[in-house]
């Protein structure tokens, strides 16, 4: 199986309406979250309600209207701890959710773009024959981690 020869679609699956909507991410400080991806990533802001002791947003990236990121803030959230990775290898070493994937058209002048911008880059851009894409991974202000990923010709 590969990424360019896609198994069938099973429109007889009771589940073939399912579609991915969003990630979300529950921080510490919502204000400051919602600050860095409109400053740092040129996200919008799609939607903001409360919801308990909560204030959540939906976020959007600049171009694409089928994906958001759902920051979750208040609720006095526990924090988990979470180091600072030195590369990807080592983020690999712990489980649960990892990051999740923003593809881009250039990886090299969005990389050098967001460093501009001051965005901690974790993994330098490195190309990944097996799946035909060139990555890179950054951090938000709170360690989450956001892969890029460039298709690659």
């Amino acid at each position: 199986m590969s990424l360019t020869h896609m198994p069938a679609t099973r429109t007889d699956s009771p589940f073939a309406s399912m579609r991915g909507h969003h990630v979300a991410i529950h921080v510490p400080d919502f204000q400051e979250e919602v600050r860095w991806f409109v400053e740092a990533l040129d996200f919008r802001v799609i939607h903001e309600w409360p919801y308990a002791d909560q204030q959540l947003a939906y976020l959007a990236p600049p171009n694409d209207n089928a994906f958001f990121v759902e920051v979750l803030g208040g609720g006095d959230p526990k924090p988990i701890p979470k180091p600072v990775y030195a590369d990807l290898g080592d983020s690999l070493r712990l489980a649960g959710l990892h990051h999740f994937c923003l593809n881009v058209d250039d990886i090299e002048a969005t990389v050098a773009e967001l460093r501009r911008r001051g965005v901690h880059i974790v993994t330098e851009p490195f190309e990944l024959p097996v799946i035909n894409r060139r990555l890179a991974f950054l951090a938000d202000p709170f360690g989450n981690l956001i892969e890029l990923a460039q298709v690659l010709g």
